[in-house]
């Protein structure tokens, strides 16, 4: 695999196995997790993808990087990879507030107007879902504690402003870019405010939403 600021360069061959992978045993085997877990309550997981019932139309990502040596900048294809252009959420909202209590579970698969498949980055879908459903708060999962300064502590709080200061300062960097976008992108089409939180912490979720400092880093306008 390959990386652009943190999106996965996808060809075609790897656009056929991440759709088998990420729609197929990941999507299912999480789906079958909440309905295991939720058995007592009857929550049920639902596994969709961006594919079922025009749920996400994407367009093909463009992305460019600056030449190191003529610092011009230079577009970059990053393959199948898609950005989506369109969320039509009414399937989501049926499951949703059906009298039945599901969890739908999403795969970052999604189609063109043409009908081509492409991967999206999970962090820009979920953004974009966020965004549709007019959600009050969304929660990103990561692998470090949230967003760092330049001296490595975490940052609590940002604007809007100040996610794409960092971005733009090279404070943010690799797989952080796309999650900055991400909460970027949620808050500005209505999302009250996006977390940023490590998922290796346990009861991460539970902990910012139920304490008084919450955990990771909250981006609001």
């Amino acid at each position: 695999s390959s990386f652009v600021d943190g999106l996965r360069v996808t060809d075609e061959a790897t656009m056929e196995v991440a759709e088998m992978v990420l729609s197929g045993a990941i999507n299912k085997e999480i789906a079958n997790w909440i309905t295991l877990a939720g058995a007592e309550a009857d929550v049920r997981g639902v596994g969709l993808s961006g594919k079922d019932a025009r749920l996400i139309t994407v367009e093909k990502a463009v992305r460019t990087k600056k030449d190191p040596d003529s610092q011009i900048e230079q577009a970059v294809d990053l393959g199948f990879v898609g950005e989506p252009t369109v969320i039509d959420p009414k399937l989501i909202e049926a499951l949703i507030y059906a009298d039945e209590d599901y969890v739908p579970v999403i795969a970052p698969i999604g189609t063109s107007v043409e009908g081509m498949t492409y991967n999206i980055n999970a962090d820009t879908v979920a953004g974009a879902l966020a965004g549709a459903l007019n959600a009050k708060r969304m929660l990103l999962l990561t692998d470090v504690r949230g967003v760092l300064d330049a001296k490595g502590d975490l940052i609590r709080q940002m604007t809007v402003a100040e996610a794409r200061a960092a971005i733009d300062s090279g404070v943010a960097t690799g797989g952080m870019i796309p999650k900055l976008e991400t909460a970027i992108a949620a808050v500005e089409s209505g999302v009250e405010a996006v977390v940023i939180l490590d998922g290796r912490r346990p009861h991460a979720m539970l902990v910012e939403l139920f304490t008084e400092h919450g955990s990771g880093t909250l981006i609001c306008a």
